[in-house]
């Protein structure tokens, strides 16, 4: 029976992801067949489909705002105990005389995919029959692609992730095969339906949102403010909308389908990567699946004691 790992987006969230892989495949000792993410979940599907967990914990837990951004749009400050992120002019307006077409810069991102998705990681999954999948969104042609690492070349693959990943206008915009791409979670941020649609029976899906609503935003300070909260308005949509139709072509084709939420709010603003954060998140990710992992077999003995 073919099994999958899906990963969302969710941008330094991915530490809480990072977090629940590592119990489900460690510890609970899963094995899957597939492995499908998102922007951040695209990320971390070739480490997980060789269990290199350690290094993608490093990864994870390394990172800050240089790591990714070649040329920051951001600024980021303290107010009343938390960061908020307010404009960069200087930066922006140097990316606009440059003929850039987005506030920012990923380069930096590329760089580091390139030296953490290594030549060797890549002709090792060749080797196996575990399959890494990444979404992309073609801007272009208005669809959503899914990238097998079967299919591409090394220098592509690393390209694929780059793009998934790519949150525009903020990031670099992607230029490939005559199309631009972007950020896969713009078009789907929680690919459940492609994992079935892949022959997968069961799916662990790792959804970095929490189940139900649980803040009401600030009012926009600024025109950055603003934008992220209407991108993250949209995306939360898209993300709902993900769910229940996989949950629909779960139910339609007998597959098991188990979701993990992130039981909190982590942050109001995941392109904000703190390391100290995210070692904290990747903790919680680790014992939150632990704890629902736990909960599912005492109720599972509970009905047998029926």
């Amino acid at each position: 029976m073919k099994k999958a790992l899906v990963i969302s987006g969710g941008g330094s969230k991915g530490a809480f992801a990072g977090g629940v892989a590592q119990y489900l495949l460690k510890n609970k000792h899963n094995k899957y067949d597939l492995f499908i993410g998102s922007s951040t979940g695209s990320l971390m599907v070739s480490h997980l489909a060789l269990g290199k967990i350690d290094d993608l914990k490093r990864l994870y837990t390394s990172v800050n705002q240089h790591t990714i951004f070649s040329n920051n749009p951001f600024v980021i400050k303290k107010q009343h105990g938390e960061k908020i992120i307010t404009i960069n002019h200087f930066n922006i307006l140097w990316n606009f005389i440059n003929g850039r077409k987005t506030f920012g810069e990923s380069k930096n991102l590329r760089k580091l995919i390139k030296k953490e998705v290594t030549e060797e990681i890549y002709n090792k999954i060749q080797e196996t029959e575990v399959d890494a999948v990444v979404t992309v969104s073609n801007l272009s042609l208005n669809q959503v692609e899914y990238k097998s690492i079967k299919d591409c070349s090394y220098n592509d693959f690393c390209d694929w992730i780059w793009a998934s990943c790519n949150y525009v206008p903020f990031m670099s915009l992607t230029d490939k095969n005559g199309c631009q791409y972007a950020d896969g979670g713009f078009g789907c941020l929680v690919p459940i339906k492609e994992a079935i649609s892949r022959g997968a029976k069961e799916i662990d899906a790792i959804i970095l949102e929490t189940e139900v609503t649980q803040i009401n935003r600030l009012h926009s300070k600024n025109a950055f403010s603003l934008l992220f909260s209407v991108f993250d308005f949209m995306l939360e949509h898209v993300e709902r909308h993900n769910i229940t139709i996989g949950k629909l072509s779960a139910k339609h084709q007998d597959v098991k389908l188990n979701l993990y939420y992130t039981p909190t709010v982590l942050t109001t603003n995941s392109l904000i990567f703190d390391k100290k954060l995210m070692s904290k998140w990747w903790k919680a990710g680790f014992k939150y699946a632990k704890n629902k992992d736990h909960e599912t077999m005492n109720s599972f003995r509970a009905d047998v004691l029926k």
